[in-house]
Parts: C-alpha cells; structure tokens; sequence
C-alpha cells in the first residue's frame, strides 16, 4: 500500500488526513527495522527511555525529532539503522505518583502491603505505557518497535542483576555506614545528583559554647542550624588558627538545657579559617564535613532529627518537634541563656529534594554504595583517547571535571517499586551472613510467603540495617544460579530478600547493552554494540550519560557504549523561563502538533535548537514552520500539476551546456546545498542544514526558480519540467528527516513521474549528496545579476507603494551582462512586474529627469517616476507632509530654546524632547529627498 492514492494533491495540506496513515505505511512496510545493506556498517541510537509516569513534554519532543532526523537521515544513506525505543519505570515518580492515586482514596502503600502495592503500580503502568508509545508514534518517531524495552523486563532485569553481582564480586559494590542526602518527603535516599541547591535567605547566629571546666568565656561558633546543637560531639578548629591554638585540647559544654555533654575541641586541617569564627561545630550525623571529620577522629554519630523530619528521642527535650520547629525554640533557649552573641542575615545554599523540593537531611545510614574511582578513571579516558566525542566539546571539559572528583555512589532507595537490591538475609544467623544472589521467581516466592506470615517491613528493615560485611564475614556470592535452600552458614536458615529498591540510574546506566541482549551474547549485542549517538539533555550527562560509559566500559570489557554524545539545550518559553506546569507556560507538544500539525513542530525544534544551547518556542515560530508546509504543498501542486502525467528523466550532466542559465543555476545551488546539508549533518549540525533547507526551497526553488519555470511553461516550452521534478524530489528527499509526513505524502504523488525510480518510499529512497560537477559558479554569477536586477526594482516598486499588479518600465544599464539580460529579459519582467525593459549599455540611453535610480554591482536600474506614481497627486502630498514636519520641528525648538523648560522639566523629559526633534528632523531629510525626485 502507499500512504497517498493517485488523485491530485488535495487545494489545502490537512496534517490530521495524513500523518496517522502515513505512519501506518512505514511501520506495515517494515521501514523502521534495520535491514543489512551490501554489508554496510550499522546506525545505532538507544532512546533515552522516557519515564511511564505520564504524558511526554517538549523535552522529549525535542530529544524524539533529533534522534528521528538522525536515524531517517542514515537509514536514506543506505545504513542499516535501528532505533530501539523504550520506557524507563522511574523509581521515586513512579511511586509517588500510585501514592497519591491512594491517598485521594484514604490508603497508604502500608496498608496495601508491598505485595499488593507493586501489583497496583504494575495496572497503573500497563495503562501508561501505551499512552507513551502512541504519543512517540504521532510524532513520527521511526523506531523498531519489535524491539522495544522497559527497563523492569526480564532482560533488563538481568543485567541489573549480572552487574550487581559482577561489581560485588570485584569490591566496587558494598555496604557502608555513611551520610547520605534522605528526603523526609520521598522517604529515601538520593544521591547528590538528585540534589537541587537553591539559595536562600536565612540567618548565621553566633552562639557561646561555655568551657567545661567552668573558666570565663567560652568558643563562640557560627551556625545556621542551631536544631542540629543537640547532636553536636565536638568543637573542631585549624591547627593553622592561631586564634584557637590554645583552645585544642580543651573541652566545651554543649549550650542548650537539658542535655549534659561535653564537647572536646578538636584540630582538623578541613575547617575554613575565614567562615564565622574559625570554630566549627561537628554534627557528624547531619553534616557531610562533619561526618568526615568525626570518621578521622572517631566521634560518634548522633541521629538527632528522624527519617520523617521530626526530631528524635537522642533532641532530648525537643523530641517530637518539627525541625524548623525545634530551631525556633533551640534560638529562642540561647537567647535566654544569654549564649547567643549576635545573629547576622546570612544567604546560603539549602538542598531541595529535585522531585519534591523538600529540603534534604543529611543522615547516617546503611546504604549500599558503588566505589566509582576506578570506573570513572576508565569513562574519562575513553574521552581522552577519543574513542567517545562529546558534542558541543564544551562539555568534554565538564564531564571530565565531575569524573575527577566523583564520590562513591548510593544506589540504594528505600522505595518498594523498582529493582530489588539482589541480596539475601539470614534469619536464623541474624545478619552475621549474606548471601548475595541473582533474584527468581523461587526466591521472591519465599520472600512474600514469609511476609504473609508476618515478618513487618520493619522488622526486616532493622534486622538488614544491623547486618555488617567486615572481618570474618564472608558473604556467599552465587553468581547467576539460585539462592540456596536455606543459609549457607548455618544450614538451616531462612533466607529474607533486601528490602531496598536499587537508583533507577542504576539499571539505566546498563541502557545501551542490557537492550541489546546482555549479558548474552546476543546477535543484535554483537551487530550492533557500541552504538553510534547517545543523543540527550546536556543537564543529565552526569545523572545518565557519565554512568552509562562507566558501566559499558565495566560490562563490555572496556568497549564504550557509544561514538559520539550530542547534548542538546532545554526547551525554554519566549521570554527563556523553563517551562513548567506551575508557571502555566508549558507546551504540550500533542496539542502543538494538533494546532500546528506534526511536520511544524518537529521543523520548529530542530531547527531552533543548536548543540548544548537553550531554544525559545514560541507560537510564531510554530506558525512560519506551518507556513513552510503550506508553501511546500502548494508549490510541489503547481509542479505536480504541469506534469499532466508525464514521466521524466533526471537532469544529465552532459548537457548541462544546453540548460537556460536559470536551470543551471537552480541545479548548482541543490548540489552546492546537498553538500553542505550532508557535512552539517555529519558534525550534528542540524539546525543550521534545516535552515538551509528551508532557505533554497522557499525562496531560491519556489520563489525564483519556479516563478521564472512559468514564463516558458505558459509559453508552451515543456523544457523546465525535468530541472522542475528533479529538484523537487531531491528538495523533498533532502527535507524529509525533518518533516517526514509532508514530505511522503508529496513524493507518493511524484514517484510515478520519477522514471526508473527503485525506491517504494521516500523514507528509504536514498539521500542527496551533492555532485560537484554540477556545481556552477558561472550560472550563479549569471543568474545572480538578474536576482540583483529584479530585487532592484521591487525596492523601488514597495518604496513607492506601487500596487502588486502593476506593471512598471524600467531600463537597466548594464555592459557586463547585457547579454544574458536581453536573453532572459522575459524572465526579469515577469519576477520583477516591469514592462517593457530596456536593456541599455549606457546610462545616457536611459531617462534622467523625474525618475528613481538604483545602483547595482555591475549597472544600475532607473525608473521613470511617472510610470510608478501620479506626479501632481505625490508632490502635492509631500509638501503637505514637509510643512507638517516644519512646524513640529519649530514648535519642539521652541520649547528646548525656553529657559523655563530647560530648568525645570527633569532631564528625562528634556532628553526625549531631543529625540523627538532629531526624529522628525530625519523624517523631513527624507520627504525633501523624495520631492527632489518629482523635480
């Protein structure tokens, strides 16, 4: 079947009559899955899989139609090009989405139980998927749907586990006792990445720690925390400090009632000489400085404020308090003790949870962690060596930075929905064994039966937190088989799963090899393994793109995961806010290409957008890309329609010599545009190739070439039909990756008139390249001299209001190209409205009184003013507008000559009396100039 019957091309372009059936055409024609061509190397791009917690945004518009010219673009150059589409199970949104679907109904996920939770969260996510895949679809996006991958598959799923052994194994994963970022909202840990710093206005008070042995005074200490005191276990300061020198050693008395501490006063060379007084407070248990400093020193770690934000039983009397409560009463107990010495306004960066915008607690917790010094050195050298290339090579520099001075990774989430951490606890040995193991359908049997039998979430929870991997401890790893029956220490335990869900970056990060097929070695894995762009957002090359080459690299031994990273920028509104459903300035892009139709979107995107740079969209944007379509429409109408169902041949390059000089010019400037196209692209140039496509075919094929085709086509000269069809196919071939929909449904209509043409769609009909040996310089000096002749006089003809239909004389002096002017002369009276033209060699054949003269490079243009305007009508109306504009110029003289104004009106005012005088003073300049023309 073809998307378009034979029948004429509808008057008008109705997006909506054609995007649904030419889509159904490609995906029934197999054109989106890769087919092997004469062993041509294959083009491989793995989408970034879009969350399923909903509808997509312009983000993923923008991330969908570049990914999509890319792939269209290789699979025309005959590339063998697959495009694996996919959908991501997003952890927390996911989540956090299903509890508040329960929470409008009075129900927690506690009350459903894990078990039944998950089970609700898979009926939500059955019934999002397919909404994500239909919105993908009616952008156009030509991907290999055969293949399509969630990220909780069972593909997926192993390779999540595979790696998670593998890195366990090699002592790059492991259980620690560490602070981490923990949302009180979310309820689980994120890691640094998902921490959004925003500055605030706060508050540094200056509080007095009295010494502990009852001298005078005391260590005054800045803090903008001052709920987090009553955890605090020491005093740190510089040894370099000369200040406090004498202070080490001693000890301090912790400052709020009710809790009897005291503090020694410690030296750490990580204290900041110049921040407050030099005396830092150290909270291990809610400070990540002060938890490093307390390892070194071995200072215990108190938890003060709870998982939910609440202060804990170890605030003493503040227990049960709000944080930002306790703070309240902690300043307002130290004012009245007198310890506070002064408070000074203070502008800081506080961490907002990036999901939620809670500000994050740091707390101490047992969370597992990824070791990432040596996979980072390995993803930063494969960047070095130029294996992989980051476009822009801006962010080369970023990237390498970040991996220079990266942490270890918490990848544990204490969320039920994602992929279960794949490690087993003993029961009967409490926690003094682990069994590290691939998860299956037995094991996760055994885990919910012993759940159903009672074991709370809590329980387990507590039992996983007090397990240790230390000394003497060795952990049984099973590889890819099953867990064991019962433990392997003691024989006859039960073994309980982790309750932890690992970072849903985790098993992302495994994207570009777990969809291929690993860790088997599939056929696709080995054709088509390392891909060839990962093509995303520049403000996720550390949350995704760094993690997905370090754990290619760890997975692949040492083969990255893709050539080339194109970052592109965000999508911003006209004024450059991001967008956002609570600013109200969020585009959907469905309802866009509703209003626009899909082909002006996609073009509005790719086009407006350059290499790690932010885009504006706007709705005049959409609608010149709509505009585009039309103009595309009705000129490939005019074209189709002159054709009368004829077939013809390509252009030959042997008889270029006997082509007008038109026909030559048009052919060299698609050649010429077809090679820079094809070098704009290769270096993912692909706003810049699509705005010279548009350029040529707008206002160079339909506006000059396809204007001047008419004057020989009405004369009965069939001759331009060949240059006509030829350079509408390859325009269409050359536009198609951007707007695929138009495109088709036009070149459906011509491929009958194309002789011998072998392709059966224009989404595989191969892709122009450019020839240099129809490139012209000739032709196009030639052919410009009638643009500059014609350009002349409509100049004159919209200076002089000259009505559209009109018809003008006009001479031009020429000596170079009187020739070819006379030749064509034909043509230049019709594009510029002038008749007759007179051709003349020097300017003493051409009029000089009464007329309009317009110097060219080579020649000139001089039009008598009586064939453009009434003479007396005009002058009479420009010594009426002179007048007018002497009078003004008078009356504002007057008024800047008058001492009154000049000493009492503000400067403002006087200034723009200024302006307004040079403003018609100009405009007078031009009336005497124009009257001096009529004379």
């Amino acid at each position: 079947m073809t998307p378009a019957s034979a029948a004429p091309l509808p008057k008008a372009y109705r997006p909506h009559a054609v995007e649904g059936r030419t889509y159904a055409f490609w995906e029934q024609g197999g054109y989106f899955q890769p087919h092997d061509r004469d062993g041509a190397p294959p083009f491989t791009i793995i989408m970034p899989p879009p969350n399923v917690t909903g509808a997509l945004h312009l983000g993923h518009a923008l991330t969908t139609t570049i990914e999509d010219v890319l792939c269209r673009w290789h699979r025309m150059l005959g590339e063998p090009t697959l495009w694996v589409p996919g959908v991501d199970h997003a952890g927390i949104a996911t989540q956090n989405v299903v509890e508040a679907a329960l929470a409008k109904e009075g129900l927690s996920r506690h009350d459903l139980g894990r078990d039944a939770f998950v089970e609700r969260v898979w009926r939500w996510v059955n019934e999002t998927r397919p909404r994500i895949e239909e919105q993908l679809r009616l952008m156009g996006a030509s991907c290999d749907w055969s293949r399509t991958v969630f990220t909780l598959d069972a593909g997926p799923q192993r390779a999540v586990r595979t790696t998670f052994v593998n890195l366990f194994r090699d002592g790059k994963i492991y259980r620690g006792h560490r602070i981490i970022n923990w949302c009180p909202r979310c309820q689980t840990a994120i890691s640094d990445l998902e921490v959004d710093y925003e500055e605030e206005r706060g508050a540094l008070w200056y509080v007095r720690y009295p010494w502990a042995d009852d001298g005078d005074g005391g260590m005054v200490i800045a803090t903008t925390r001052p709920e987090t005191i009553v955890a605090d276990v020491a005093v740190a300061v510089n040894p370099e400090d000369e200040r406090w020198r004498d202070a080490v050693g001693r000890r301090v008395r912790l400052p709020l009632p009710g809790i009897e501490r005291e503090l020694p006063v410690i030296a750490d060379a990580a204290v900041q000489i110049d921040f407050g007084s030099g005396a830092l407070k150290i909270t291990p248990g809610h400070d990540p400085l002060d938890f490093e400093i307390g390892e070194r020193h071995g200072l215990e770690a108190i938890r003060a404020i709870d998982w939910d934000g609440v202060m804990s039983e170890a605030a003493g009397p503040y227990a049960g308090l709000d944080r930002d409560e306790a703070r309240r009463r902690a300043v307002a107990d130290l004012e009245a003790a007198g310890l506070i010495v002064k408070r000074e306004e203070y502008a800081h960066s506080v961490g907002h949870c990036q999901r939620c915008n809670t500000v994050v607690e740091p707390l101490v917790s047992d969370q597992w962690f990824v070791e990432m010094d040596a996979l980072a050195a390995k993803a930063a050298q494969v960047v070095r060596d130029g294996e992989v290339r980051i476009v822009p090579e801006r962010f080369t520099k970023v990237y390498l930075q970040w991996l220079e001075n990266i942490r270890p990774w918490c990848i544990s989430r204490q969320l039920w929905w994602g992929h279960r951490i794949p490690v087993w606890y003993c029961l009967r040995c409490d926690g003094e064994r682990i069994t590290v193991a691939l998860k299956n359908e037995e094991a996760a049997g055994r885990v919910s039966d012993l759940l159903r039998q009672g074991f709370d979430e809590a329980a387990i929870v507590e039992r996983a937190d007090r397990v240790q991997i230390g000394e003497g401890v060795t952990p049984i790893v099973s590889g890819e088989s099953e867990p064991e029956e019962g433990c392997g220490a003691c024989g006859a335990g039960t073994l309980i799963q982790d309750p932890d869900v690992l970072d849903t970056w985790f098993s992302s990060g495994l994207w570009p090899h777990s969809t291929l097929g690993w860790p088997e070695q599939s056929p696709d894995l080995r054709r088509f393994y390392p891909t060839s762009v990962m093509e995303t957002g520049y403000d996720i090359i550390f949350f995704w793109v760094a993690r997905m080459v370090m754990l290619s690299c760890h997975n692949m031994d040492g083969v990255p995961p893709f050539r080339s990273i194109y970052l592109h920028g965000l999508v911003r509104d006209a004024g450059g806010r991001k967008m956002s459903k609570s600013l109200g300035n969020a585009i959907d892009p469905l309802v866009a290409g509703e209003q626009y139709g899909m082909d002006a979107l996609r073009f509005t995107l790719a086009t407006g957008s350059t290499p790690g740079n932010d885009m504006r969209m706007t709705d005049e944007r959409l609608q010149g890309s709509r505009n585009f379509a039309n103009k595309l429409w009705n000129g490939a109408r005019f074209v189709l329609g002159e054709l009368d169902g004829a077939r013809v041949d390509r252009p030959d390059p042997a008889g270029a010599t006997a082509l007008l000089p038109e026909d030559r010019w048009i052919l060299s400037r698609l050649h010429r545009l077809a090679g820079g196209v094809d070098t704009l692209l290769g270096d993912f140039q692909l706003g810049e190739a699509g705005r010279q496509i548009h350029d040529f075919l707008w206002n160079e094929f339909f506006d000059w070439y396809v204007e001047a085709s008419k004057v020989r086509l009405r004369a009965g000269d069939r001759s331009p039909l060949p240059v006509l069809v030829h350079v509408l196919d390859s325009g269409l071939r050359l536009l198609h990756p951007y707007m695929p929909f138009v495109t088709e449904e036009i070149w459906q209509r011509l491929r009958p008139h194309l002789r011998d043409e072998a392709a059966a769609a224009l989404i595989v009909a191969p892709y122009p390249r450019g020839e240099a040996r129809w490139i012209d310089d000739g032709a196009e000096r030639t052919f410009g001299a009638l643009q500059e002749v014609v350009r002349a006089i409509r100049t004159v003809r919209a200076e002089k209001r000259v009505e559209a239909g009109r018809w003008v004389e006009a001479y031009v002096v020429a000596d170079h190209d009187a020739t070819i002017l006379r030749d064509r002369a034909a043509v230049v009276e019709v594009l510029a409205r002038a008749r007759p033209l007179h051709v003349v060699s020097d300017r003493s054949a051409a009029p000089h009184e009464q007329v309009v003269a317009r110097v060219l490079s080579r020649g000139e243009v001089v039009l008598p003013l009586g064939g453009l305007v009434d003479l007396a009508a005009e002058r009479t109306r420009l010594e009426k507008e002179i007048a007018e504009s002497e009078d003004r110029i008078r009356r504002i003289e007057g008024k800047l000559a008058s001492d009154g104004f000049r000493t009492k009106a503000p400067a403002e005012v006087i200034a723009r009396e200024q302006a307004r005088h040079e403003e018609v003073q100009g405009r007078l300049r031009g009336l005497q100039s124009r009257l001096a023309e009529l004379e």
